[in-house]
This record gives C-alpha cells, structure tokens and sequence, in this order.
C-alpha cells in the first residue's frame, strides 16, 4: 500500500508561481513512476506531467510545457510540481499519483495505481 499526500496548493495571481509536493510512504518510492494530474471543475481529469524513477526522465502536458516543472527527491520520498506562469485556466485539484508496475512514464490515469487527495490550486485574473 501506497500512500501520497499532497500540499502546496493555494489562491495565487495570474502569472505567480507556487511549488506542490507529494509525499509518498514506503521504502521503495525508488522504483515508482510519479505524476501530477489535474481535475478542474465540470471537466474530466487530464494529464499534466510524469517523472521517471531516476528523475532522468520527464514528459508534459503540451499545456503546460515551459511553464511547469517536475522533479522528486528520491531521499525524501517526494515528488514535486513546481507550477509557474499561471493562468486562471490552470485553476484545477491537482492531484500526485504513483504507478508502481511500469518503468515508462505513462500519461493515462488508468494506468496509475496510487493517489492523493488533491490540493486545490486557484488562479485569479
């Protein structure tokens, strides 16, 4: 069992910058590919970016590419989404997911085993 949990969400400027985490328990967070995703309201989940297990290996939403950044701390257990340059259209729950069966970084939600509860980003104009 996988638990995540999210902070670093919060109510933020159009153009400001803000840096979620994802703390994962377990021993072998190691061996898990990591992503962020996000649900704004009335709209379905998306993919917004992925990290392999060595951190050597990321992939993005064309949405967000430029603008956000993934990285994780293997030694801490964390993954974190640094989320720059924001718009209102990135208002959204984002959400950390773990998916321990694969070695690629995948963009399909099906695919991810584990997730947290969400932290709430809002961006106004």
């Amino acid at each position: 069992q996988v638990q995540l949990v999210e902070s670093g969400g919060g109510l933020v400027q159009a153009g400001g910058s803000l840096r979620l985490s994802c703390a994962a328990s377990g021993r072998t967070f190691s061996s898990y590919v990591m992503g962020w995703f996000r649900q704004a309201p009335g709209k379905e989940r998306e993919f917004v970016a992925a990290i392999n297990r060595s951190g050597s290996g990321t992939r993005y939403a064309d949405s967000v590419k430029g603008r956000f950044t993934i990285s994780r701390d293997n030694a801490k257990n964390t993954v974190y989404l640094q989320v720059s340059s924001l718009k209102p259209e990135d208002t959204a729950v984002y959400y950390c997911a773990a998916d321990v069966n694969t070695i690629i970084v995948l963009t399909i939600a099906e695919y991810y085993d584990y997730w947290g509860q969400g932290t709430q980003v809002t961006v106004s104009s």
